[in-house]
Protein backbone atom coordinates (compact mmCIF):
# COMPACT_ATOMS: atom_id res chain seq x y z
CA UNK A 1 0.00 0.00 0.00
CA UNK A 2 2.65 2.02 0.30
CA UNK A 3 3.97 2.29 -2.94
CA UNK A 4 0.40 3.39 -3.92
CA UNK A 5 0.01 5.92 -1.42
CA UNK A 6 3.31 7.22 -2.98
CA UNK A 7 1.84 6.59 -7.30
CA UNK A 8 -1.04 8.62 -5.91
CA UNK A 9 0.56 11.09 -4.18
CA UNK A 10 2.62 11.21 -7.09
CA UNK A 11 -0.30 11.70 -9.69
CA UNK A 12 -2.03 14.36 -7.51
CA UNK A 13 0.96 16.96 -7.22
CA UNK A 14 2.12 16.54 -10.68
CA UNK A 15 -1.27 17.05 -12.21
CA UNK A 16 -1.55 20.41 -10.73
CA UNK A 17 -5.32 19.45 -10.39
CA UNK A 18 -5.26 20.01 -6.37
CA UNK A 19 -4.24 24.10 -7.05
CA UNK A 20 -8.02 24.87 -7.55
CA UNK A 21 -9.32 23.60 -4.27
CA UNK A 22 -6.44 24.67 -2.21
CA UNK A 23 -6.62 27.51 -3.62
CA UNK A 24 -10.09 28.36 -3.58
CA UNK A 25 -10.15 26.91 0.22
CA UNK A 26 -6.73 29.36 1.19
CA UNK A 27 -8.89 32.33 -0.08
CA UNK A 28 -12.39 31.21 1.42
CA UNK A 29 -10.29 31.39 5.01
CA UNK A 30 -8.44 34.52 4.53
CA UNK A 31 -11.55 36.23 3.54
CA UNK A 32 -13.41 34.63 6.55
CA UNK A 33 -11.09 34.38 9.43
CA UNK A 34 -10.02 38.22 10.54
CA UNK A 35 -6.91 38.95 13.24
CA UNK A 36 -8.76 39.23 16.30
CA UNK A 37 -11.50 37.34 16.00
CA UNK A 38 -12.37 34.14 18.32
CA UNK A 39 -10.29 31.52 17.83
CA UNK A 40 -12.77 28.40 18.12
CA UNK A 41 -15.66 30.43 15.79
CA UNK A 42 -12.46 30.94 13.46
CA UNK A 43 -11.23 27.35 13.92
CA UNK A 44 -15.26 25.80 13.22
CA UNK A 45 -15.30 28.19 10.17
CA UNK A 46 -11.98 27.07 8.78
CA UNK A 47 -12.97 23.23 9.46
CA UNK A 48 -16.47 23.12 7.64
CA UNK A 49 -14.91 24.59 4.48
CA UNK A 50 -13.11 21.75 4.61
CA UNK A 51 -15.71 19.68 3.58
CA UNK A 52 -16.83 20.31 0.04
CA UNK A 53 -12.19 20.68 -0.41
CA UNK A 54 -11.85 16.97 0.83
CA UNK A 55 -14.60 15.82 -1.42
CA UNK A 56 -13.40 17.68 -4.57
CA UNK A 57 -9.25 16.12 -3.74
CA UNK A 58 -11.58 12.48 -4.01
CA UNK A 59 -12.84 13.05 -7.68
CA UNK A 60 -9.36 14.45 -8.74
CA UNK A 61 -7.53 11.62 -7.28
CA UNK A 62 -9.80 8.95 -8.39
CA UNK A 63 -10.03 10.53 -11.99
CA UNK A 64 -6.48 11.76 -12.50
CA UNK A 65 -4.74 8.09 -14.09
CA UNK A 66 -6.01 8.02 -17.75
CA UNK A 67 -8.04 4.70 -18.30
CA UNK A 68 -5.13 2.61 -19.45
CA UNK A 69 -3.01 3.63 -16.67
CA UNK A 70 -5.67 3.12 -14.60
CA UNK A 71 -5.99 -0.65 -16.08
CA UNK A 72 -2.44 -1.13 -15.55
CA UNK A 73 -2.39 0.09 -12.06
CA UNK A 74 -5.33 -2.30 -11.21
CA UNK A 75 -4.14 -5.27 -13.02
CA UNK A 76 -0.79 -4.96 -10.61
CA UNK A 77 -2.12 -4.16 -7.06
CA UNK A 78 -5.78 -4.81 -7.54
CA UNK A 79 -8.76 -2.57 -8.23
CA UNK A 80 -9.61 -2.25 -4.75
CA UNK A 81 -6.68 -1.31 -3.53
CA UNK A 82 -5.78 1.50 -5.88
CA UNK A 83 -8.88 3.05 -5.08
CA UNK A 84 -8.54 2.87 -1.28
CA UNK A 85 -5.23 4.51 -2.03
CA UNK A 86 -6.62 7.46 -3.89
CA UNK A 87 -9.17 7.74 -1.29
CA UNK A 88 -6.35 8.06 1.18
CA UNK A 89 -4.70 10.69 -1.21
CA UNK A 90 -7.31 12.55 -0.65
CA UNK A 91 -7.66 12.34 2.69
CA UNK A 92 -4.16 13.24 3.39
CA UNK A 93 -4.68 16.35 1.06
CA UNK A 94 -7.61 17.41 2.71
CA UNK A 95 -5.64 17.27 6.37
CA UNK A 96 -2.70 19.13 5.09
CA UNK A 97 -4.66 21.95 3.85
CA UNK A 98 -6.74 21.79 7.12
CA UNK A 99 -3.56 21.55 9.33
CA UNK A 100 -2.07 24.71 7.26
CA UNK A 101 -5.42 26.38 7.91
CA UNK A 102 -5.36 25.67 11.69
CA UNK A 103 -1.92 26.74 12.44
CA UNK A 104 -2.89 30.24 10.53
CA UNK A 105 -5.79 30.41 13.07
CA UNK A 106 -3.97 29.89 16.38
CA UNK A 107 -1.78 32.46 14.89
CA UNK A 108 -3.93 35.34 14.69
CA UNK A 109 -6.94 34.13 16.64
CA UNK A 110 -8.18 35.92 19.80
CA UNK A 111 -7.88 33.68 23.11
CA UNK A 112 -10.84 33.07 24.48
CA UNK A 113 -11.24 31.72 28.88
CA UNK A 114 -11.08 28.04 28.84
CA UNK A 115 -9.73 27.42 25.22
CA UNK A 116 -5.79 27.49 25.61
CA UNK A 117 -3.58 27.40 22.73
CA UNK A 118 -3.22 23.63 23.27
CA UNK A 119 -6.90 23.15 24.24
CA UNK A 120 -7.40 24.88 21.15
CA UNK A 121 -5.16 23.54 18.57
CA UNK A 122 -6.30 19.85 19.94
CA UNK A 123 -9.89 21.34 19.30
CA UNK A 124 -9.41 22.24 15.51
CA UNK A 125 -7.64 19.56 15.05
CA UNK A 126 -10.51 17.30 15.74
CA UNK A 127 -13.00 19.26 13.82
CA UNK A 128 -10.08 19.32 10.82
CA UNK A 129 -10.54 15.93 11.04
CA UNK A 130 -13.93 15.26 11.32
CA UNK A 131 -15.06 17.51 8.08
CA UNK A 132 -11.73 15.81 6.25
CA UNK A 133 -13.42 12.64 7.17
CA UNK A 134 -16.91 13.51 6.09
CA UNK A 135 -15.93 15.21 2.83
CA UNK A 136 -13.74 12.10 2.12
CA UNK A 137 -17.22 9.93 2.45
CA UNK A 138 -19.22 12.48 0.36
CA UNK A 139 -16.53 12.57 -2.54
CA UNK A 140 -16.30 8.63 -2.31
CA UNK A 141 -20.23 8.20 -3.07
CA UNK A 142 -20.47 10.80 -5.46
CA UNK A 143 -17.33 9.94 -7.71
CA UNK A 144 -16.13 6.66 -9.46
CA UNK A 145 -17.21 4.05 -9.50
CA UNK A 146 -20.59 4.66 -8.02
CA UNK A 147 -21.22 7.88 -10.09
CA UNK A 148 -18.99 8.30 -13.37
CA UNK A 149 -21.39 10.79 -15.24
CA UNK A 150 -19.86 13.98 -14.10
CA UNK A 151 -23.03 15.81 -14.88
CA UNK A 152 -24.66 13.72 -11.77
CA UNK A 153 -21.61 13.38 -9.61
CA UNK A 154 -20.38 17.58 -9.27
CA UNK A 155 -24.20 18.42 -8.46
CA UNK A 156 -24.51 15.39 -6.53
CA UNK A 157 -21.43 16.05 -4.47
CA UNK A 158 -22.46 19.76 -3.72
CA UNK A 159 -25.67 18.53 -2.17
CA UNK A 160 -23.70 15.97 -0.14
CA UNK A 161 -21.27 18.49 0.78
CA UNK A 162 -24.28 21.36 2.06
CA UNK A 163 -26.26 18.60 3.66
CA UNK A 164 -23.50 17.06 5.87
CA UNK A 165 -23.05 20.64 6.43
CA UNK A 166 -26.46 21.65 7.85
CA UNK A 167 -27.93 18.52 8.97
CA UNK A 168 -28.60 18.42 12.45
CA UNK A 169 -26.60 14.54 13.93
CA UNK A 170 -23.85 15.33 11.18
CA UNK A 171 -20.53 14.61 12.00
CA UNK A 172 -19.60 17.79 10.47
CA UNK A 173 -22.15 19.64 11.93
CA UNK A 174 -21.61 18.75 15.31
CA UNK A 175 -18.19 19.41 15.28
CA UNK A 176 -18.56 22.67 13.88
CA UNK A 177 -21.19 23.60 15.84
CA UNK A 178 -19.17 22.88 19.21
CA UNK A 179 -16.33 24.98 17.90
CA UNK A 180 -18.20 27.98 17.05
CA UNK A 181 -20.40 27.87 19.99
CA UNK A 182 -16.90 28.12 22.11
CA UNK A 183 -16.29 24.51 23.40
CA UNK A 184 -12.93 23.98 23.81
CA UNK A 185 -13.77 19.65 24.33
CA UNK A 186 -13.01 17.61 21.13
CA UNK A 187 -15.85 16.40 19.55
CA UNK A 188 -15.12 12.64 20.49
CA UNK A 189 -18.66 11.37 19.07
CA UNK A 190 -18.35 13.02 15.70
CA UNK A 191 -15.07 12.03 15.07
CA UNK A 192 -16.41 8.45 15.84
CA UNK A 193 -19.15 8.97 13.51
CA UNK A 194 -17.18 10.85 11.06
CA UNK A 195 -14.57 7.88 10.90
CA UNK A 196 -17.43 5.30 10.79
CA UNK A 197 -19.61 7.08 7.96
CA UNK A 198 -15.10 7.43 5.93
CA UNK A 199 -14.83 4.00 6.42
CA UNK A 200 -18.34 2.43 5.35
CA UNK A 201 -18.35 4.69 2.02
CA UNK A 202 -15.08 4.18 1.22
CA UNK A 203 -15.29 0.41 1.58
CA UNK A 204 -18.93 0.44 -0.89
CA UNK A 205 -16.71 2.79 -3.05
CA UNK A 206 -13.69 -0.01 -3.43
CA UNK A 207 -16.00 -3.01 -3.56
CA UNK A 208 -17.34 -1.65 -6.05
CA UNK A 209 -14.17 -0.85 -8.07
CA UNK A 210 -13.29 -4.18 -7.15
CA UNK A 211 -16.76 -5.49 -9.36
CA UNK A 212 -16.04 -3.51 -12.36
CA UNK A 213 -12.31 -3.82 -12.22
Amino acid sequence: MTGLLRYQGALLLRSQRWLAPVLLYAAFVAVGVRPGDPVLDSLGYAAAALVPVAAWLVRVCVTNEPDAAGDCAAAAAGPLRVHAAALLTALGGALFAGAAATAAVLLIGRREPGAGPAAAALAGAAGVLVCALTGVAVGALCSRPLLRAPGYAVPAAGLGCLLAVVTAGSPARVAVTGLVTGSAQPAAGALAGALALACAAGALACRAAARRG
